[in-house]
């Protein structure tokens, strides 16, 4: 970035985008969007695989097979945005087909993409756009995903794995010392500590590495001072995404890390302990802020460093209920009867609005924050407020428009207050809301 050089960045959420966009002759939409136009750079989460439903419905979904037209790809590009996020929870809803046709629709179009690769290389490398007052690198990972869906290594006599950049985690349950001899008794009395010595024993499998943890199936116990889930990302997943943030700081301007992650803590708005551990350590190593995004409702704001974590913009556009075609294994899942349109399926599986995404107001509301760089620091936040119109039938529900009125300093406010246990204050009457630096 040059000497006195200001660069505006506009970021947004999950887009799940099933139908026109419209975003420049829809007056309820356009001038959102022009907002995000008038931009130097725009990044948002494709939750989507623009496949033009290609590849093969796989068993294991993110609750809802997302796959949509190729065209989303060119209304996300009128819309605005340079970088798009593609390692979620969705990446492999089509298979390995499907991930390729959705790659090869980016690469087509010459769009800055990163999360997904034909191995763990491809997906773990940045992607940069540039921009005459400077270049923006962004990195893309996920810690939400089935296993098998994460990208693996090539090896010098075999390709690696098609699949997203993993951030995985280790969960281990703590509980008291009595419950703890109660698991023992448990994994003894049902066999499960045989099945594991007879793993060991065939070498299809390893002992924990804590000595202290008592394995129960899947499950990992230890004793602790009180009950609670303890959640760590994995250090080799740490180490290799770092490895990409240094070298991105090397190359660009400014450092986007974008992580999909749906753990939480206690509570939904709440990130599992895992992510501020990850957001730190990726700032320290040189990023230059953490674009959260995939439990599809906002989570607070963390200034750390000077530089901002997201940890969850919330859904941007919120069509899932407009996915044209379901898979047979989706009609099991929500007990649909197979003659049942995708439409029908989705009625049913909220129970007329009363259940899910369309009966809570949260994921439906969100926020665009403009970002201004000044000689590559940032200098000031705009928070603005965005509705997705939640009231209104499922076709036009889901465009995001910006809040006015009551409705904006609300989304506001409750931004606020998820802020404030991360040390993060700002005014919410005034629209935008604005974090000076």
């Amino acid at each position: 970035m040059h000497p006195r050089q200001t660069l505006r960045l506009a970021l947004t959420g999950d887009s799940i985008l099933q139908r026109r966009l419209l975003s420049r002759a829809d007056p309820v939409v356009r001038p959102l969007f022009d907002l995000i136009r008038g931009a130097d750079v725009a990044f948002t989460n494709l939750e989507v695989l623009p496949n033009d439903f290609r590849g093969h419905p796989a068993l294991e979904s993110g609750g809802s097979h997302f796959g949509a037209p190729e065209w989303v790809l060119d209304d996300l590009t009128e819309a605005g945005f340079h970088l798009f996020a593609t390692a979620t929870n969705h990446a492999l809803d089509y298979g390995v087909a499907g991930l390729q046709a959705a790659i090869d629709a980016l690469d087509r179009r010459r769009l800055n993409h990163a999360g997904m690769g034909l191995n763990l290389e491809d997906a773990r490398r940045p992607t940069y756009h540039t921009h005459p007052n400077g270049t923006v690198a962004m990195i893309s990972c996920s810690s939400t995903f089935a296993k098998g869906q994460e990208a693996s290594a090539q090896r010098p006599d075999m390709p690696g794995r098609p699949g997203l950049n993993p951030l995985r985690f280790d969960v281990v349950y703590e509980v008291s010392a009595p419950h703890l001899a109660a698991i023992t008794e448990i994994a003894a009395a049902t066999g499960l500590e045989a099945r594991r010595q007879m793993m060991l024993k065939m070498g299809f499998g390893f002992p924990p590495s804590d000595p202290s943890i008592v394995p129960l199936g899947e499950m990992n116990f230890r004793a602790g001072p009180q009950p609670g889930i303890k959640v760590t990302a994995q250090a080799k997943d740490m180490d290799a995404i770092a490895h990409w943030v240094r070298e991105a700081r090397l190359t660009a301007d400014i450092v986007i890390v974008s992580i999909h992650a749906h753990e939480q803590a206690d509570d939904k708005e709440i990130p599992a302990e895992f992510l501020p551990a990850f957001a730190h350590r990726m700032i320290d190593e040189g990023a230059d802020l953490i674009a959260g995004h995939g439990p599809h409702l906002l989570r607070g704001i963390e200034i750390y460093q000077g530089k901002p974590i997201f940890y969850s913009l919330g859904n941007f556009i919120g069509q899932n209920e407009l996915v044209p075609r379901l898979p047979s294994d989706s009609y099991d899942r929500f007990r649909a009867d197979p003659s049942m349109k995708p439409a029908e399926v989705y009625r049913k599986r909220t129970d007329n609005d009363q259940k899910g995404f369309p009966s809570d107001r949260r994921f439906w509301e969100t926020v665009v924050p403009i970002c201004t760089f000044t000689e590559g620091r940032l200098t000031t936040l705009e928070i603005h407020p965005i509705t997705l119109g939640l009231g209104q039938p499922p076709h036009l529900r889901g465009r995001p428009r910006l809040a006015e009125g009551p409705e904006a300093t609300n989304i506001l406010a409750r931004l606020a207050t998820l802020s404030t246990p991360f040390g993060t204050r700002f005014t919410p009457d005034a629209t935008p809301a604005r974090i000076t630096l």
